[in-house]
């Protein structure tokens, strides 16, 4: 019975930070999307039309964030973990033996994790904003003040991301909570006076007005996508809360809520079309609108966080997949290895939200910005999920067809709407995301020529040890970690040593680091060792995407083998490649130099692999690609 009782509360406390880390962004979305859907001008303020808009956003909200995120793509968890580099991996390792499928799924799900750095310059943005906007509802007199306090209080926001958010997180969801029950008796308080709003339940208005308005219908498509902002977060976050509190939270709180608002705004407008200008903050008497502006924007500020917290998750997942360079990474909590702060991602995406507010002013010219690079997340994520309930769970052909072909077609109509916004903004989080593709692919195309030229030079180590054993040098004390990106090779580090030192340690450690499409990997999967005779041992570190790499901690399994790694005699010893760019064969000579100018500025790998300042020694050598 206590076991049970227990087992309830951590349930209740899992739903109730769902509540305000996953869904702080999709419930934020009230507060422009019906103002953008009405206030376009296509549509004119009869019944059947805002029945119609309300059923379309009432479908929108069910077929993509209900049957498509919370019903199945939540199914696709990566060893307890979510996301689109989880979903990628498991894809990958779907189509295992389809080869040629690979480069393919790779190339779409890493341009999709670029798309995300656009979307987190442009949610933070539109959303801080739209809620900092309800100031010229109290009084116009506001207006010149909304910009500097929403500059104000972005730059407050990611100036506390040092301290990592253990301390603010814990009232995220009740602050969150309130949101939603605020919303939801604001919404409640006006479907009462025109209670007909609720037939907007019924998909056949949405059918009809999509029957009767088909080209307005497909441009409104542009702005009925911002209802679903921050789907993407309700499978990105099932690493930290679960599948089944994700669950519970939609559908008991959030989506009841959310409709009761939008059907609000809709009896709203029915009774005064000039509330069109903002809706939502019309909803409120008088009394309460300045509460709500507060409330309001601590809601976006939640948000904003948990998108936040995203980018540094996926940098770091995308820095284990080998496509960005190692970079200075803060852990903010002992106890959470998740929580993890990036000053070079929080300050880029700053410099990048400052820009987009001094470009589009306002909520609504942001959310002509908003929705390209999200419904082009969404696409991929259903290309990808296709691959993985075909391949992966090995469902029949018409049955992955139909199941992921209703979401597509969905998906594809939405993408389409929003390339009409291209010209009007929609380039912005392209632009943002295409910059991003370009590094992440000139990184990793860097890295294989960088291996390719150490290679097309390296000796074997096998051999080179016998024949230094042959006529050994002096051995030294202690031990000696060789780090090399390749196994069954002499590093350069090591041969700079024996020509400079003319020493050989006792002992002498190989160590490559592998990582892998996976999340995780078991400690005692996590080392592979190899001996290699006269006290030398290869061995490979094997690391998911979201483990913490630490080399001393791994290595000390190796006490087992006889290898005493007493930190006062044992040194670790890396090459420092210096990358010299040349003319002819593999990249464009401007992507050799981005990439060599990547390279050094990459955080140093002693910081990236936790090995001990004072024992590190670095040993550089000149490699053209």
């Amino acid at each position: 019975m206590h076991a049970r009782r227990e087992q309830h509360s951590k349930l209740a406390t899992l739903t109730l930070g769902a509540i305000g880390v996953v869904y702080g962004d999709i419930g934020t979305s009230v507060l422009y999307a019906i103002k953008e859907i009405f206030g376009s001008g296509h549509v004119s303020f009869t019944p059947d039309n805002v029945l119609g808009i309300l059923s379309l956003v009432v479908w929108t909200l069910t077929v993509v964030v209900s049957l498509k995120y919370v019903v199945l793509v939540l199914r696709a968890d990566n060893h307890g973990e979510g996301g689109l580099i989880a979903m990628l991996a498991l894809a990958s390792q779907a189509i295992g033996d389809r080869p040629r499928l690979r480069p393919f799924l790779m190339l779409i799900g890493i341009f999709g994790a670029s798309l995300f750095y656009g979307d987190g310059v442009i949610t933070p943005a539109i959303s801080v904003l739209s809620a900092v906007e309800g100031l010229e509802v109290i009084s116009p007199a506001f207006t010149k003040a909304v910009i500097p306090s929403t500059l104000v209080i972005l730059f407050a926001l990611f100036a506390v991301q040092r301290r990592g958010t253990a301390g603010i997180g814990k009232f995220f969801g009740p602050i969150t909570l309130v949101w939603f029950a605020v919303i939801a008796g604001l919404g409640v308080a006006h479907i009462a006076t025109h209670p007909t709003v609720l037939y907007a339940l019924s998909p056949h208005y949405a059918a009809l007005f999509v029957l009767e308005n088909p080209t307005v219908s497909f441009v409104l498509l542009g702005a009925v996508v911002l209802c679903v902002t921050g789907g993407e977060a309700l499978y990105a976050d099932m690493g930290h809360f679960g599948r089944k509190p994700i669950r519970i939270a939609w559908f008991t709180v959030v989506m009841p809520a959310l409709m009761l608002n939008y059907f609000g705004q809709g009896a709203l407008l029915l009774e005064d079309p000039s509330a069109v200008k903002n809706p939502f903050f019309n909803m409120a008497p008088d009394w309460f609108l300045l509460p709500l502006v507060v409330l309001a924007t601590l809601a976006t500020v939640i948000a904003s966080q948990a998108l936040i917290s995203g980018a540094f998750s996926v940098t770091k997942q995308v820095i284990q997949l080998g496509y960005l360079p190692r970079m200075h990474i803060v852990h903010t909590s002992l106890s959470d290895t998740g929580q993890i702060y990036i000053p070079l991602v929080n300050w880029g995406l700053f410099c990048g939200i400052v820009l987009a507010v001094a470009l589009f002013k306002s909520s609504s010219n942001l959310a002509a910005a908003y929705g390209v690079a999200v419904t082009l997340d969404m696409l991929i994520t259903t290309v990808l999920t296709f691959f993985v309930i075909r391949y992966g769970w090995g469902y029949p052909l018409g049955l992955c067809i139909l199941s992921t072909g209703l979401f597509f077609f969905v998906d594809l109509a939405f993408f389409s709407s929003n390339l009409l916004k291209l010209v009007d903004g929609g380039w912005f989080p392209l632009a943002i995301g295409a910059v991003m593709f370009l590094l992440m692919r000139t990184w990793n195309d860097g890295r294989r020529l960088l291996n390719a030229a150490l290679r097309e030079h390296s000796i074997a180590l096998g051999g080179f040890l016998a024949s230094v054993a042959l006529a050994p040098p002096s051995r030294v004390e202690g031990t000696a970690v060789f780090m090399t990106s390749q196994l069954g090779i002499v590093p350069t580090a090591m041969l700079h040593n024996l020509r400079h030192n003319k020493v050989l340690h006792r002992h002498n450690l190989f160590v490559t680091v592998r990582n892998h499409e996976v999340p995780w990997i078991p400690p005692k999967q996590r080392l592979e060792i190899e001996s290699l005779q006269h006290d030398a041992w290869q061995v490979l570190v094997n690391y998911g995407f979201n483990d913490l790499v630490d080399i001393p901690k791994a290595l000390e399994a190796m006490r087992a083998h006889g290898v005493p790694l007493d930190p006062m005699l044992t040194s670790y010893f890396l090459s420092r490649d210096i990358i010299i760019p040349t003319i002819g064969g593999g990249m464009a000579q401007w992507r050799e130099k981005i990439f060599a100018q990547m390279h050094l500025n990459a955080s140093a790998a002693a910081e990236f692999l936790k090995l001990p300042m004072g024992s590190v020694v670095e040993l550089g050598s000149k490699v053209e690609i």
